[in-house]
């Protein structure tokens, strides 16, 4: 099930911009203090670096994703979500915006 609102929560109005803002989010805390990130990334191919561990909802569009230390590509699309490891890594690429929620663990 895809996730369509998130309520009571503080958002950091100055965005995120990576990428030469191809991918752009914002940073929201929930009222117990979990924090994630929501955002959007363009049409591009690009590698993230990941510090926690993050699952990665898609909430529309869809993209294609390669973890560090594998050679497939998979594909997420709404309603779908993808794990990543801490200290890890993950190529993206994106043919259409990719609207995401990232979980941090």
């Amino acid at each position: 099930m895809t996730t369509s609102l998130i309520q009571n929560v503080s958002v950091t109005t100055q965005a995120n911009v990576y990428f030469d803002g191809k991918c752009v989010s914002h940073n929201i805390t929930l009222a117990d203090g979990t924090k994630k990130s929501v955002g959007v990334v363009l049409p591009a191919s690009l590698t993230f670096n990941t510090g926690a561990p993050e699952i990665m909802e898609c909430v529309a569009g869809s993209c294609e994703y390669q973890l560090a230390g594998t050679t497939e590509w998979l594909t997420s699309k709404a309603g779908e979500r993808f794990s990543v490891p801490g200290n890890s890594s993950f190529n993206i690429r994106v043919a259409e915006a990719y609207h995401y929620i990232c979980h941090f663990g």
